[in-house]
């Protein structure tokens, strides 16, 4: 896609600091970090959200993120790692990528903050669990 930032990235037409590739897939670190080390790990055919990700592609893509994960943790002595995906909503770039962050005790992240509901009846509950089973 030309005009994504992340495919210029893996076209090598956007400068980045690479971490590893293979042939599907690119870690790069993210040009505005949470913590040093934030790396970000992206196919190298654009897709645009997990959901697009062919599922012959999941398990190599995150096999790729855990040894990433391992490697950040280990290499920069984190204590282990955040990794996270934005699907849609607060995704900066419409190219999945997933965040492998390293973590210190005491490092400040608090994690997320949002509002919490409940359901209103068991029967209600079920219901949700139902439709989106039926979506699998």
């Amino acid at each position: 896609m030309a005009d994504c930032v992340f495919c210029k990235v893996v076209a090598g037409e956007s400068p980045a600091f690479v971490v590893g590739s293979t042939d599907a897939f690119l870690a790069f670190l993210d040009t505005r970090p949470v913590f040093k080390g934030h790396v970000l790990v992206v196919p190298r055919d654009h897709v645009g959200t997990l959901s697009d990700l062919s599922g012959e592609t999941v398990g190599p893509y995150f096999t790729f993120v855990q040894r990433l994960a391992v490697a950040v943790e280990s290499t920069l002595a984190a204590g282990g790692t955040f990794v996270a995906i934005n699907n849609k909503v607060s995704q900066s770039v419409p190219h999945l990528h997933t965040h492998v962050v390293p973590r210190t005790k005491g490092d400040g992240l608090r994690g997320f903050f949002w509002p919490r509901t409940k359901y209103a009846s068991d029967e209600e509950a079920a219901s949700y669990a139902e439709r989106i089973g039926k979506g699998l």
